[in-house]
């Protein structure tokens, strides 16, 4: 049998008959929706996403295959940003395989930057967070409950957030790091560092979290040396990229890390 079209509506029970499903919502014939749900115009949902009860999703929205939404989340509502208005042409979009839970919040970007708020894949996003407008979450990050993330923000890959994580706008997180629980963080973490503390400051490399996803030793000591010449040798920042340049030639992490330093306007700082 061949799939559904996109176009064709829910199949019969799939949708609650208390929730509310604007006409020019589009959604996949497997998608579920629970009781007392909205479900507005603009909205496009992929297969398999499960929309739980008291859910608010608000278009324009692209919400991928696979998602989770748990009850009372809120996302694609126009961003908190005081010039922000409804009729402007922003947007949220929502990848594959996210966990989406309790009262979280995914607000649309601005016309200050691309207009577009985005979320990966496989993102795990615990209860109360915020992702603010014109945010970039990648793939496969951990959010712990009332991480707050303020405008502009980038999320890359494979990072964990502590409850009640703080991110400054226009922040930048890189690959693999780690917050603690309570981190205020104004400045831009490099791949691979542990940050602690309000302000945040840098007290090691992701061991543990490296090491669960197969990261060598050799790896792991590329990574180490590179953590020591960016934060215990007192170098300068030009000084800290011609000191890695040599290295990140034969390891793509050390590269992955002198390239972040490349796009970082404010490093965090020892």
């Amino acid at each position: 049998m061949s799939a559904a079209p996109e176009s064709m509506p829910p199949e019969p029970g799939a949708i609650h008959p208390t929730a509310i499903i604007d006409p020019g919502a589009r959604l996949h014939p497997s998608v579920r929706v629970g009781p007392y749900s909205v479900i507005g115009p603009g909205v496009e949902i992929g297969a398999g996403t499960v929309v739980g009860p008291h859910v608010v999703l608000k278009g324009p929205m692209r919400i991928g295959a696979r998602n989770r939404i748990f009850q009372f989340a809120s996302l694609g509502e126009i961003s908190q940003d005081k010039t922000a208005r409804e009729e402007d042409d922003t947007r949220v979009e929502i990848g594959d395989d996210n966990t989406i839970r309790e009262y979280v919040t995914i607000q649309r970007g601005t016309r200050k930057d691309s207009g577009v708020t985005r979320v990966g894949n496989d993102n795990w996003i615990m209860a109360y967070c915020h992702v603010a407008h014109d945010c970039t979450l990648g793939d496969h990050n951990v959010l712990a409950n009332g991480t707050t993330m303020a405008g502009h923000v980038l999320i890359e890959d494979w990072v964990v957030l502590g409850g009640a994580t703080l991110i400054h706008q226009f922040c930048r997180i890189g690959a693999h790091s780690f917050s603690a629980g309570g981190a205020g963080i104004s400045r831009d973490v490099p791949p691979f560092v542990v940050v602690q503390g309000n302000p945040a400051v840098p007290r090691g490399i992701n061991l543990e979290g490296i090491r669960r996803r197969g990261f060598t030793a050799e790896d792991i000591a590329d990574i180490k040396a590179a953590y020591r010449t960016l934060f215990l040798a007192g170098l300068r920042l030009e000084e800290i990229k011609a000191e890695l340049a040599e290295p990140a030639q034969r390891s793509p992490h050390v590269r992955r890390m002198l390239e972040f330093l490349e796009h970082s306007k404010r490093l965090i700082q020892k």
